[in-house]
């Protein structure tokens, strides 16, 4: 059935082998979204990534359709993107496209993730590309190795989680904005942790 999900037609909201379920009064939900509405989980690939603009920044221009280890993917790429602009943008300019990243990374985390039917999607990357750009960009100037080194930190925070991230990762919860924010604040607060290691390590 494809016909428009309405606020007033969901019944409830289930969790299905850890995914959050649109359950209908007709049973039934289709591939377009309400305001707040989850839709059935669908699993992105090329023609999903490329039917809205959304879609495209919050799944990191395709490294967030990797089979495997997305968000490892989606840092690697934001590492690789932030190789390339920093020859083309000064530090004032660069802190000035993290800044608008986010915002609209907030919007297109919370569009993608609620086109997806999922609250927090293992492919959306934006938000460890931003988190990525923003160890990186702070800690400039480094070597290689030690960017290598901000890379490993920064995945063992996001992916391990311990305390404030775990703590951030379960602030904000749902789909909607407040979903969307949630998705990319764990991601910052892993990255100032990465951050307080470094500033700690090279003190």
């Amino acid at each position: 059935m494809n016909s428009h999900l309405k606020d007033n037609d969901i019944i409830d909201l289930t969790p299905v082998d850890g995914v959050y379920v649109a359950k209908t009064t007709t049973g039934a939900a289709s591939d377009r979204a309400s305001t707040d509405a989850p839709l059935l989980p669908t699993r992105p690939n090329m023609a999903f990534m490329l039917r809205h603009p959304a879609h495209m920044v919050a799944l990191g221009f395709g490294s967030g359709l990797a089979p495997f280890a997305p968000g490892t993917f989606g840092t690697l790429w934001g590492w690789v993107a932030f190789s390339f602009l920093q020859n083309w943008l000064n530090p004032f300019q660069m802190g000035m496209l993290i800044a608008a990243s986010i915002v609209v990374g907030w919007w297109a985390c919370t569009l993608t993730a609620r086109h997806m039917g999922v609250m927090d999607p293992g492919s959306i990357v934006w938000d460890q590309i931003v988190a990525i750009w923003l160890i990186l960009w702070l800690v400039t100037p480094t070597t290689g190795w030690g960017e290598f080194g901000a890379f490993l930190l920064f995945r063992y925070f996001d992916a391990a989680k311990p305390g404030p991230v775990r703590w951030a990762d379960q602030l904000f919860k749902g789909f909607g904005w407040r979903g969307g924010w949630g998705i990319v604040f764990d991601d910052v607060v892993a990255a100032f942790c990465t951050l307080l290691v470094i500033a700690v390590w090279r003190w």
